[in-house]
């Protein structure tokens, strides 16, 4: 994670994988973070709100990061997304601003199979 000016952890860009099923979002999905948040039980840490592979997306307190979520890494791609609502969320979803790794998958599989 990356540092903002108050000393706290930039968790915008941030990949998780679930790692329970939760509403609509299957185990294993991978999502970006897109918006970060003080956490509302633990001020000095930050929630999460994630957008996954499928569209849906969910925010998370640190102690819900904690126990459904899995930390894969960072996607500098992703620093700089401003958060200015839900519906632009998924518009840029629509729009194909989120890039999944199975995307690439089934690019190098039609590749190959042609």
């Amino acid at each position: 994670m990356q540092t903002d000016f108050d000393g706290k952890e930039y968790m915008i860009g941030a990949k998780f994988k679930l790692k329970t099923p939760m509403l609509g979002v299957p185990v294993g999905s991978v999502g970006y973070v897109f918006n970060q948040y003080d956490d509302f039980d633990y001020p000095r840490e930050l929630g999460v709100q994630i957008i996954f592979e499928n569209g849906n997306y969910d925010g998370f307190s640190i102690t819900e990061q904690e126990m459904f979520l899995e930390y894969l890494g960072y996607d500098t791609r992703y620093v700089g997304y401003k958060f200015k609502n839900v519906m632009q969320v998924y518009m840029d979803y629509r729009s194909g601003y989120w890039k999944w790794d199975w995307q690439n998958n089934i690019f190098v599989i039609y590749l190959f199979c042609k």
